[in-house]
């Protein structure tokens, strides 16, 4: 994986698929965190533990709480260049 290139990641969901891009130039180290979590199978099976209908969901959570995790923490990489500000993003 290089900082330039295009990475999209794919939710296969009982509703159908989820294609997600990630931003490896804003995030660093938040997408190397979730694609090695992802190749390692640490999503299979989990739930969307926290669905808000026409609005969002979250997952990865192993205890099915939203306060679980995968053992470590890192800075959030927050970036002004990247905005939540309409649907579908």
């Amino acid at each position: 994986m290089t900082a330039s290139s295009e990475l999209t990641a794919i939710f296969d969901t009982s509703k159908g698929e989820i294609r997600v891009k990630l931003f490896a130039d804003q995030a660093p180290v938040t997408v190397a965190s979730f694609v090695n979590l992802a190749q390692r199978g640490y999503y299979k099976g989990l739930d969307f533990h926290r669905v808000i209908e026409d609005f969002m969901v979250q997952g990865g959570c192993p205890q099915g709480s939203g306060m679980g995790g995968p053992g470590y923490k890192f800075e959030n990489e927050c970036s002004e260049e990247l905005k939540h500000d309409k649907p579908g993003v």
